[in-house]
């Protein structure tokens, strides 16, 4: 199973936008807590599908902390349009999202 909940900080609202049949896609980049200062900073981007986005891109900004539930995928990414060079990148499609208050 790919399912996952997680708690993050809301680094950068990329936008939202639209496809032809009128669905809405809004992106962030969040960070995922670190478990200790040795090991590198977790960045994922979230992707927020139809209603919920509408939402989201309306009232989450950076340095908001938000509690998400989705689906986990990795993606295969070239570098710098270099065909032998392929990264793996995070993303998780996000079906619910609440706000964390502290």
């Amino acid at each position: 199973m790919n399912y996952t909940i997680l708690t993050a900080k809301v680094i950068q609202n990329v936008g939202q936008s639209f496809f032809p049949d009128q669905t809405s896609i809004t992106e962030l980049v969040v960070q995922l807590p670190q478990i200790s200062k040795n090991y590198p900073k977790l960045i994922v981007q979230l992707s927020i599908w139809g209603t919920l986005s509408y939402d989201v891109a309306k009232y989450y900004q950076p340095d908001d902390y938000i509690i998400i539930e989705g689906y986990i995928l990795i993606k295969n990414i070239n570098i710098a349009n270099l065909d032998d060079l392929i990264d793996k990148q995070v993303e998780i499609s996000v079906f619910k999202l609440y706000p964390l208050l502290l």
